[in-house]
């Protein structure tokens, strides 16, 4: 199924997805095979604390479709170890790993961390300029956020050299006062900054926190189903990736998202349905 946009989770392999997505007897081995045929991508999280081997890498190539997209993160230590420039080799050992899945990885996403501040510009251009591939950065500095001189000369660089910044709205997680561990971890891992709606490309891209009850989404959710849709009827193709605190709900709120999406875009295909109620279990006649 082919859909004017990518929608997708931060990964594919929530055993807790049998609840709702997976059928319940699925095996883990499939779970990448059976995502696919509901979501069209996948936000590569993966990739920042660990590359993948070389077998796995060709194991993704012969299930992930043409049409698929896997937004690959950087490893961490060439996003997050020094001067980027000085990254180039471990990057280009890291685009050659992943080069089996030719277009299907686009873009590569580079995460800088809050220690990457506004002097730092220049060496974001240099690493840039030397990687010639469909790119798209999240930064985490406060000064990216301030409307000032520091996020125009970020939101110029990323513009002239045809680069998406990646919008993360973590607003539905913050809006949360739960104690449980998983909602304080997140919110302990995830920055806390305004989103920032970019369509610096054809690929806007959008990465959505949402609240571990799916109804309390509602309010931060209704904007992006207007905004997609507006990016769309541009003729723009963005990607929104919804999570969730442990993630254990971050499909059914991507299914919920494109519902919503279907009402504001008559025409746009369902989702199709993979999961299947457990059979009731016949009782014996006495």
């Amino acid at each position: 199924m082919v859909l004017p946009y990518y929608l997708g989770c931060p990964s594919w392999s929530e055993n807790a997805w049998r609840d709702y997505l997976y059928p319940q007897d699925a095996k883990s081995t499939d779970f990448l095979d059976l995502y696919s045929q509901v979501f069209n991508a996948v936000e590569g999280n993966t990739t920042f604390y660990a590359s993948p081997s070389a077998p796995t890498v060709q194991r993704w190539a012969e299930i992930m479709p043409e049409h698929f997209r896997f937004t690959a993160k950087f490893p961490g230590d060439i996003s997050h170890n020094g001067d980027l420039r000085e990254r180039l080799t471990a990057t280009e050992t890291f685009l050659q790993l992943l080069s089996p899945l030719g277009e299907r990885v686009a873009p590569y996403w580079l995460q800088l961390s809050k220690t990457f501040t506004p002097n730092r510009l220049p060496e974001l251009a240099g690493f840039i300029d030397a990687l010639q591939r469909p790119l798209a950065v999240e930064v985490r500095h406060d000064d990216f956020f301030a409307k000032g001189d520091a996020e125009r000369r970020l939101n110029r660089l990323l513009l002239d050299r045809g680069v998406e910044r990646i919008c993360l709205d973590p607003r539905a997680l913050f809006s949360c006062t739960s104690l449980d561990p998983a909602v304080l971890h997140a919110q302990s891992k995830k920055p806390r900054v305004p989103p920032r709606p970019a369509a610096f490309t054809q690929c806007p891209q959008v990465r959505f926190i949402g609240h571990p009850v799916l109804e309390a989404n509602e309010p931060f959710l209704t904007p992006w189903v207007e905004k997609i849709a507006g990016w769309i009827e541009e003729g723009r193709t963005p990607y929104i990736f919804l999570h969730t605190a442990d993630n254990r709900l971050a499909a059914r709120l991507a299914q919920r998202f494109h519902e919503r999406l279907m009402h504001r875009l008559p025409g746009l295909p369902a989702l199709p349905a993979l999961y299947r109620e457990p059979a009731a279990e016949q009782l014996g006649l006495l």
